[in-house]
C-alpha cells in the first residue's frame, strides 16, 4: 500500500472519475475536499456515488470514506478485481458516464469483466452507448486488446428521465499494451450510423436517416444508416429518439457524432428532420477537427499511450477539448508523464483543423492482478 506521503489532495467536484480512475491504476490514494463545499445542496451528487459504488464492485479491498455532508471523499484503491457484476447507474447521467471508465479499468482486471448496466442508454451530456461502441473498442483493439470477449451489447434502450435501458459489456484481459504509431488518419470511404426511435412513432427514424442522407450524400456514397425500433419491454420507460453517425477511414480511423430529442417534459420540441441534419453537420464537424482519434475518446488514447510498454507510442489527435487537457494534468501528477505536444497547422495539409501529435514513452504498466495460467 502507498504510504501517506505519496497522496493527492485535490479540491471541488470537477475531474471526479478522472481522478478515481487513475488512482486505481496507480495504487495512489486520494483525498478529495470541498466537494459543492458553498452550494445550497453541498456534497456529491447522486450518479456520482453510484459511479464511486461502481468503483467498490469492480475492485477488491479499496477503502473508501465519505464525510457527512458528503464534502470530503478519500479514497484508498485496492486490487482490479472484476468478474461478473450488475450495477444500477443513476438515471441523472446516462451509463456512458460509467462505461467511459470501465473502459479504462477493464483491460487490467485480475478476472475478464461481464457487467449489467442498467440505467439511460443515450441522453445529451454524456457519449451514448452507441458511439462508445462504434468508437472505443476499435481504438482498445488497436492496443493488442483481443476482439475475442470486447462487446457491447445493448439489450434495452432507454431515453431520460426515467431510463430503463439495459446493456452488457465484457472485456478480456491484457497484461501489456502495445505502443502503438497512429498518425496518418487517411481519407474517408463510408458513413455508418443508426437512427433509433423508443416509444414514438418507427416513421422517425427514417426522417431523420432522409434528412441525415440529404446531407452527407453530397460528399460520400457508401452511407447507410441502421434504423432501431425499440419496442415493448426493451424500449425502456420514457420516449424519445435520436441519432450516431460514424465516419470510418481507410486507415480506421472512426470519427463519431450524435444527438439526442429532448427527454419528455423538457425543452422545446425538436423535429426529427432537424436531428438529422444536426447530427450529419456535427458528424462533419468532427471530421473538420480530425485527428486519428475522435474528441469523445481522447482521454482514452492517451491513458493506453501512457501505461503501454516503455517505447514510443504517437497519435494524431484533433484540438484537444477541456476534459483532454485537464487528463494530461492528472497523468503528470498520477504517473509522473509528460507528453511531447507538437501542433501541425492546417496549411501544411490541407485538412481541417489544427492537429496536435502526442508523443510518449509508455511507463511499462503490467497487470500484475491477471491470473496467470
Amino acid at each position: 500500500a502507498a504510504g501517506e506521503g505519496q497522496r493527492l489532495s485535490y479540491a471541488g467536484c470537477g475531474w471526479l472519475r478522472q481522478r478515481l480512475v487513475l488512482a486505481t491504476l496507480s495504487g495512489r490514494p486520494v483525498k478529495i475536499r470541498k466537494i459543492r463545499a458553498k452550494d445550497e445542496d453541498p456534497g456529491l451528487r447522486d450518479f456520482e456515488a453510484s459511479f464511486i459504488r461502481l468503483i467498490d464492485k469492480v475492485t477488491n479491498g479499496s477503502r473508501i470514506e465519505i464525510n457527512q455532508t458528503g464534502t470530503t471523499l478519500y479514497y484508498q484503491p485496492g486490487l482490479l478485481y472484476g468478474g461478473s457484476l450488475e450495477h444500477d447507474c443513476s438515471p441523472s447521467r446516462s451509463i456512458g458516464y460509467y462505461l467511459e471508465s470501465l473502459l479504462c479499468l477493464a483491460p487490467f482486471m485480475k478476472h475478464p469483466l461481464k457487467i449489467v448496466l442498467r440505467g439511460v442508454t443515450n441522453d445529451q451530456v454524456d457519449p451514448s452507448v452507441d458511439v462508445l461502441k462504434a468508437t472505443a473498442l476499435p481504438l482498445l483493439k488497436r492496443f493488442g486488446i483481443e476482439a475475442e470477449g470486447l462487446e457491447i451489447k445493448i439489450n434495452r434502450r432507454g431515453m431520460p428521465p426515467k431510463g430503463g435501458g439495459e446493456v452488457v459489456f465484457t472485456c478480456p484481459l491484457r497484461k501489456v499494451l502495445q505502443p502503438v504509431q497512429f498518425t496518418d488518419p487517411g481519407k474517408i470511404k463510408r458513413i455508418r450510423g443508426t437512427a433509433y426511435s423508443v416509444r414514438v412513432s418507427p416513421q422517425m427514424a427514417n426522417r431523420m436517416v432522409e434528412s441525415a442522407r440529404n446531407i452527407l450524400n453530397k460528399f460520400l456514397p457508401d452511407i447507410y444508416i441502421y434504423t432501431d425500433h425499440m419496442k415493448g419491454v426493451s424500449s425502456g420507460k420514457s420516449p424519445g429518439f435520436g441519432m450516431c453517425l460514424t465516419a470510418e477511414t481507410i486507415n480506421g480511423t472512426i470519427l463519431s457524432a450524435e444527438l439526442a430529442s429532448n427527454p419528455q417534459g423538457q425543452g422545446t420540441a425538436v423535429l426529427p428532420e432537424e436531428l438529422g441534419q444536426n447530427c450529419a453537420k456535427l458528424l462533419l464537424e468532427e471530421i473538420y477537427r480530425g485527428g486519428c482519434v475522435d474528441s469523445t475518446n481522447q482521454s482514452l488514447a492517451l491513458l493506453l499511450m501512457t501505461l503501454g510498454q516503455r517505447d514510443v507510442s504517437k497519435v494524431l489527435l484533433g484540438p484537444l477539448s477541456p476534459y483532454t487537457i485537464e487528463f494530461l494534468r492528472h497523468l503528470r501528477s498520477f504517473f509522473q508523464i509528460m507528453f511531447k505536444i507538437e501542433t501541425n497547422s492546417p496549411e501544411e495539409e490541407h485538412m481541417g483543423g489544427e492537429k496536435v501529435l502526442m508523443t510518449c514513452v509508455g511507463i511499462g504498466f503490467s497487470n500484475l492482478n491477471k491470473t496467470i495460467r
